[in-house]
């Protein structure tokens, strides 16, 4: 195992690298939401008219996403964490653990309060390719890939604005 680097996360890094790593992770997990079933326009359509369901769904889930890269940092930046966490696979492998945590909670607790608020019974899904159990089967896979999407690009953009980089491209391009 090489030096422990981590320990030496300072305030602009931690906070901006949550930031950064919540908006990028937050991109990247919209992209697959979007692209993958509409569920962005599923999030805005919560919130407000269907018109402006899809331009409002991408602005909540990115305020969301910011949100949670900052209690990541947060709780990266934790000295317990940093015990923990040696290099760049070590951010990532905690990203992807906290992304599985924030999609069971956020497909467990946080949605069906939202839907119970919203007044809404049953989720819509016609805007699937397919229909019936099927369709909720696949919109709760293509959510928690969206979930562990989020976790890896957030860990290894923490990690990056932190100044730690993969190995390979350590060997590469030494950075001082």
């Amino acid at each position: 195992m090489e030096d422990n680097n981590t320990h030496d996360l300072d305030g602009i890094g931690t906070w901006g690298g949550g930031v950064t790593g919540g908006v990028v992770a937050g991109i990247a997990m919209g992209l697959v939401l979007h692209f993958g079933g509409n569920q962005i326009e599923l999030l805005g359509g919560l919130a407000t008219d269907p018109g402006t369901a899809v331009g409002v769904g991408w602005t909540i889930h990115l305020m969301i996403s910011i949100a949670f890269g900052l209690l990541f940092a947060a709780i990266a930046s934790r000295r317990a964490v940093q015990q923990l966490v040696d290099d760049f696979s070590d951010y990532v492998v905690l990203g992807l653990v906290f992304g599985a945590l924030l999609g069971l909670f956020a497909g467990g607790v946080v949605f069906p309060l939202a839907m119970e608020r919203a007044g809404v019974v049953a989720l819509p899904l016609p805007f699937l390719p397919i229909s019936g159990p099927a369709a909720e089967l696949f919109s709760a896979l293509l959510f928690g890939l969206g979930h562990l999407v989020y976790g890896l690009v957030l860990g290894a953009v923490f990690a990056t604005i932190n100044g730690i980089t993969p190995s390979g491209v350590r060997e590469r391009v030494p950075v001082r």
